[in-house]
């Protein structure tokens, strides 16, 4: 049996020359057939890739914690006594044993933290019909890593797995994610060598011009997908390969790994999709589709989270909807990945070209002004401007400050959150949106770190209280969010690929017309994103030329009549997922 993957193969020699190509082909052919053997691939046919039914719940292992429980336990019980039945997907985040960057610092890429669980308890998520996303961290790796540890101490097997720099060398050209050094010193066995660090002085960046980097990660990869991985991550992809007198983000070199990667996945595990996480201005994100069919599956919605937030704060949604009009997939293999937060700051760089910095310093204003924090980065020409907004979702809409009721909080930030179940692609939901989170402000002084805002860890015991009491925000937040969830995943005009039209009734209702491509099935979603009453009309010819009977909110079952026109009264922050039946 021989592996006859020419992509494959020519991606090699692109990346490595014809005699470290052919030596890492034969290399992985033997891996791949090991695998293959004993993993029974799934053949799984192009629409069934994305369904109307796929959402993903974005947590940490210990977000949950419950005395005497392993974390992942705890959050497999919440899931299937809160979430089963809306939510078919989770994305835990980094779970391997770390040292720093809650996750991020990946001390062994083939653990699971001993705190969290084990592998069993990981799998248990598969086992009980949850699909898992899993992070691929590689990018970077922990300096406390055995693979970082070898090369401090000049093991050969290991001295070409990291990026040595000499100090002198002129690096002022390469793009950077932080105001931290692009360098450190270590000192190894032979001296002291200035090693790539993009992110940290504690994450040290692979070296993926060395094939042998290449093929381990290649097995991490493997290993977890035999684990029970339905989508693979990739984070921090933009800056993969290194070169010198170039910016370091978004090489040829960067989309020839991922094409790999895809080519990969494709010959051992056609139904495992690829998703990169680039943070990154928007055309530069969308370009990990590659051609539609060689690269990632999905990509991060990133200009998502600000602009809805932009739009709500402002009450209009006139950037959002110019922004989302212009959205095309390159192909049905392909869609994009939306959500309002993560266990990251809410970016901003993906706005450039799309605010102006005026409306940009307005969602910075905002966040200082609503009890969060700004994170910075580092110029080529010295200067910093900001990275990334640190607040909950939930009080970067709804200044915790005031005495405002929780009713009309928790509608603005319902809003929030139904924009992205009605656009074109599949919802990602921060556990702590879900929860109704606010600021975690002890935890930023606790730590020191602005990230932390967005990050608490909470009593399971004490959250079931708060759902117990239905005037309570998070019993208001869960149960509202329920119900979004429930429509969107009964509705076929909501598929991840179904046509999409942005419509422009007003700046204060974002709308948009989604339609399957028979046309058989069409909902028209509103949101009025203001605290106003609206009223707009709609004409008949925005639903075809078929006779309509009536139309439905799918959301309380409402009914309106058709004319030649039909005229609608929003109340603020209200939600209306129109359905014509015929």
């Amino acid at each position: 049996m021989e592996l006859k993957n020419q992509k494959i193969y020519d991606g090699l020699m692109y990346l490595y020359g014809k005699d470290a190509g052919e030596k890492l082909f034969k290399q992985l052919e033997l891996l791949i057939i090991e695998f293959k053997k004993n993993n029974k691939k799934d053949q799984n046919d192009e629409d069934r890739l994305f369904s109307h039914k796929d959402i993903v719940l974005i947590t940490y292992g210990n977000t949950l914690l419950e005395n005497g429980e392993k974390p992942l336990r705890t959050l497999l019980k919440f899931f299937q006594k809160y979430l089963q039945g809306y939510i078919n997907s989770v994305h835990i985040l980094p779970f391997s044993p770390y040292s720093s960057d809650d996750g991020f610092s990946v001390v062994d890429y083939l653990a699971v933290d001993p705190e969290l669980g084990d592998w069993e308890d990981v799998r248990q998520f598969q086992s009980n019909d949850i699909r898992l996303m899993m992070d691929a961290v590689i990018n970077h790796i922990s300096s406390q890593s055995e693979w970082f540890q070898k090369f401090l101490l000049d093991d050969p097997n290991y001295k070409n797995y990291f990026i040595s720099v000499d100090p002198g060398v002129d690096l002022s050209s390469v793009t950077r994610p932080r105001t931290l050094p692009l360098i450190t010193a270590y000192q190894t066995k032979n001296g002291k060598k200035w090693v790539w660090t993009t992110f940290s002085a504690d994450q040290i960046d692979l070296n993926y011009k060395n094939p042998d980097t290449f093929l381990d990660v290649i097995k991490v990869i493997l290993n977890y997908i035999q684990n029970g991985a339905n989508l693979i991550r990739l984070d921090a992809i933009a800056y993969l390969w290194k070169e010198i007198g170039t910016h370091c983000i978004h090489l040829p070199q960067t989309h020839a790994v991922v094409q790999l990667l895809r080519n990969i996945l494709d010959e051992v595990a056609s139904n495992v999709l690829l998703i990169t996480e680039t943070n990154v201005p928007h055309d530069e994100n969308i370009s990990y589709f590659g051609d539609g069919n060689n690269e990632a599956h999905l990509v991060y919605q990133f200009p998502l989270p600000p602009l809805i937030a932009h739009a709500i704060l402002t009450g209009s949604a006139h950037y959002l909807s110019n922004w989302a009009r212009e959205l095309q997939l390159p192909s049905k293999s392909t869609s994009y990945f939306n959500f309002t937060a993560s266990h990251d700051g809410i970016g901003v760089r993906p706005l450039m070209g799309i605010l102006t910095p005026e409306e940009m310093q307005l969602l910075v204003d905002k966040t200082l002004l609503h009890g969060g924090r700004i994170s910075s980065k580092t110029n080529s020409d010295g200067t910093s401007s900001p990275y990334e907004l640190n607040i909950s979702y939930f009080d970067l809409l709804n200044n915790p400050y005031t005495g405002e009721s929780i009713e009309i909080q928790v509608k603005r930030f319902l809003i929030s959150q139904a924009i992205p179940l009605v656009l074109a692609g599949i919802p990602g939901i921060y556990i702590h949106s879900l929860l109704g989170s606010r600021n975690n402000l002890k935890g930023v002084e606790e730590t020191g770190i602005n990230r932390a805002i967005n990050r608490p860890k909470l009593d399971l015991n004490f959250l079931e209280d708060e759902f117990r009491n239905p005037t309570s925000l998070r019993s208001q937040v869960i149960s509202g969010y329920k119900k979004l969830i429930s429509c969107r995943i009964t509705e076929l005009a909501f598929h991840p690929n179904a046509d999409q039209k942005i419509l422009d009734f007003s700046p204060a209702i974002f709308s948009v017309l989604r339609s399957t491509a028979d046309g058989n099935e069409i909902i028209l979603a509103l949101q009025n994103i203001t605290n106003q009453k609206q009223k707009i009309t709609i004409s008949m010819n925005t639903f075809g030329d078929e006779e309509i009977k009536e139309f439905k909110d799918v959301l309380t079952q409402r009914t309106f009549s058709p004319h030649l026109e039909i005229t609608i009264q929003m109340t603020p922050y209200e939600i209306i997922w129109l359905k014509p039946h015929y």
